[in-house]
């Protein structure tokens, strides 16, 4: 007999730390392949990545993609004439499936120096991703990236922060300490196994909700874009680009989708260094 979908949120996350947990150390990425239906009888399924990145994307309780990425791209890929078969992969082995065209395309962030000639971006913003610094309420914030210096800064596994992480584990005055999920890292935080943060506004305000003792605060140091990440490896992977772009347009053209976002991201943190 199947669960109701108003599972507690603690149960949840349990699920979601255990399953977290089999991808981080070497488990198989997790496939669920969705039933769109077309009229075309030559409609492709193409291979999509996500990660855990609640609540943008992320595998629910049921080892189902949702989240805000998933849902627009089920539309779009339904508009484009396509059909979606989700492998749920940690991110280092999304970035190497990309690499080798094991899959067609990932949602993810734009900007990865690991990624770079890897992949085509898609052209419109699915989402804007806040990086932040996350701290306690007893430590200095942080305006300027060389607050980091003589401090240890604590890393999510797989995250390259667009590059931020290289520059961080390349300072010798500064001391790298790495958790497997985000949920590790706040607890980390809160243990002071560490003096600051670097991770993602969403799903750390989604973790944050069930530390009730936490008194942690943020300050934003980047702007980042999530989209369509379209594996170079793959010969058609710009005429996958140009049709998704186009797809999306015309479900906001009626409507049913918000008007595509092009716009460039800011950096806001003083000092932040470029790849």
């Amino acid at each position: 007999m199947r669960l109701s979908l108003l599972m507690p949120g603690a149960l949840r996350r349990v699920i979601y730390v255990f399953v977290s947990g089999l991808c981080f150390f070497g488990a198989a990425g997790t496939v669920q392949a969705e039933n769109i239906q077309h009229t075309g009888s030559d409609t492709r399924t193409l291979r999509v990545a996500y990660m855990e990145f609640p609540p943008v994307t992320y595998q629910n309780a049921f080892g189902e993609p949702e989240g805000e990425m998933v849902e627009t791209t089920r539309k779009v890929a339904k508009e484009a004439g396509y059909e979606l078969e989700f492998l749920y992969l940690p991110v280092s082995r999304a970035y190497l499936y990309l690499k080798k065209g094991s899959v067609d395309f990932a949602l993810g962030l734009t900007e990865v120096p690991a990624l770079k000639g890897a992949v085509i971006d898609s052209e419109i913003n699915l989402v804007s991703v806040v990086l932040s610094v996350w701290y306690r309420e007893d430590q200095a914030p942080v305006t300027d990236i060389n607050d980091f210096r003589d401090q240890v800064v604590i890393l999510i596994n797989g995250f390259t922060y667009g590059g931020l992480r290289s520059w961080l584990e390349r300072q010798d005055d500064i001391r790298i300490t790495n958790a497997p999920n985000h949920r590790s890292a706040i607890d980390m935080l809160n243990r002071g196994r560490g003096d600051y943060l670097l991770d993602y506004r969403d799903p750390v305000r989604e973790e944050l909700m069930s530390f009730s003792a936490a008194r942690i605060q943020e300050t934003e140091i980047r702007t980042r874009t999530g989209a369509w990440l379209f594996s170079a490896a793959i010969p058609e992977a710009q005429t996958l680009q140009a049709e998704f772009d186009a797809a999306y347009h015309r479900l906001a053209e009626r409507g049913e989708l918000p008007p595509a976002d092009t716009s460039e991201k800011s950096i806001l943190l003083q000092g932040f260094p470029t790849p």
